[in-house]
């Protein structure tokens, strides 16, 4: 066999499969398996390397073709997956650069679409226009520390309440009051605020014809129109009040029902009437009817200091709450509200010792005369009737 059949087989062979395996890997990797530049003796491209004369062991050079010429090819191979892999690596860049940028766009345009929204959904400004407040002026524009908003009207008495809301309800009417045992009324109902805020009251004042009255009204000068007489004679025109105010009249005087019925006579329909009385089912009522008139004047000036008093102490049935609620039902009277006072109720200038008497008689009579409270307020509104004849 020749030396150039050799030489050809050769060069054959490094077309055969093994070969074109080799060149694959070689374009895929960038490298010939196994070996890299410093192994296979092929110098970096543009190089010359000390061994780039050296022919590869196993195979023989073609004719016509230099192991150089195969040492460059093998050196280009890496380059161009070197080109190719940057190429991608560039394009890659390219769209992540992209698919952030496209993001940060939509989230831009998410918040300017909040923003908008948000605008819309504002309030619109109410500020008076003028140059813009800085910080400083808004501290000097501020009102000082001691400038506190005025308070709240107090809180009125429940028969106060009740006074205001039926003028209100019959604002520009005259509304008349009358007030039966008016020695005994604590306060006005609250005229005097509403006179000032316009309304036009009436107000007429009726009492019991006893010496501790008159004494009453000789002493204070508000009383001086006042009316002393028998409650049963007395003149009283009916369907002519819109208030009747009978304040700790029942329990000292005798027939409280007839006089009581004399008094609803006298409102008008839709009219109310306003009762305060000591519950004679309370341990203070039975301490009331059965004490001394030292006791019950000691008590009295406690809690009324400088007025005549205390009043005779009758009691009748109808001054108890089982007496108020049979006397409401039988008459067609629509009980508003209660409220209690006195004894553990507070509301009262207690005495400490009347106090616990209060106490010790409710414990003896095994809770019959109760201590929780001493004297009773009722709301009471007669129904309006548009059948009804003005006698």
């Amino acid at each position: 066999m020749s030396v150039d059949r050799l030489a050809g087989s050769g060069t054959a062979g490094a077309d055969t499969e093994p070969g074109r395996r080799r060149r694959a890997e070689r374009r895929r990797t960038g490298r010939r398996p196994g070996t890299d530049a410093s192994t296979r003796g092929v110098a970096e491209p543009g190089q010359a390397g000390p061994e780039s004369n050296v022919i590869l062991l196993g195979q023989e050079a073609a004719p016509g073709t230099s192991a150089t010429a195969e040492a460059t090819q093998d050196g280009a191979a890496p380059t161009e997956a070197a080109d190719t892999e940057a190429a991608d690596t560039e394009a890659a860049d390219t769209e992540a650069a992209d698919t952030e940028a496209a993001d940060t766009e939509a989230a831009d345009t998410e918040a300017a679409d909040t923003e908008a929204a948000a605008s819309d959904a504002s309030p619109p400004e109410t500020a008076p226009a003028g140059p813009a407040t800085t910080g400083t002026d808004a501290k000097e524009a501020a009102p000082a520390p001691d400038r506190t908003p005025p308070s709240g009207p107090a809180e009125v008495g429940l028969f106060d309440r009740y006074t205001r809301d039926y003028a209100t309800g019959h604002d520009g009417h005259q509304i008349t009051i009358l007030q039966a045992g008016c020695t005994t009324a604590d306060g006005d109902l609250g005229v005097s605020v509403l006179r000032e805020a316009g309304a036009d009251i009436a107000i007429s004042l009726i009492d019991d014809d006893q010496p501790v009255s008159r004494a009453a009204v000789s002493a204070d000068e508000s009383l001086a129109e006042c009316v002393l007489g028998d409650l049963r004679t007395v003149p009283l025109p009916p369907r002519s009040y819109d208030i009747v105010l009978c304040a700790l009249l029942l329990q000292r005087i005798g027939h409280a029902e007839l006089v009581l019925d004399r008094l609803v006579a006298a409102i008008r329909p839709g009219g109310l009437l306003l009762l305060r009385f000591s519950d004679r089912d309370s341990s203070a009522g039975f301490l009331d009817r059965v004490m001394p008139l030292t006791a019950r004047t000691a008590v009295w000036r406690k809690r009324r200091p400088g007025r005549p008093g205390p009043y005779p102490a009758v009691y009748e049935r109808l001054s108890s709450v089982r007496g108020v609620q049979a006397y409401a039902l039988k008459r067609e009277l629509v009980i508003a509200e209660r409220q209690a006072l006195g004894g553990l109720a507070g509301g009262s200038a207690e005495s400490r010792w009347f106090l616990t008497a209060q106490k010790l008689v409710a414990w003896l009579s095994r809770g019959r005369l109760t201590a929780a409270h001493e004297e009773l307020l009722y709301v009471l509104r007669k129904p309006e009737d548009r059948f009804a004849r003005i006698l």
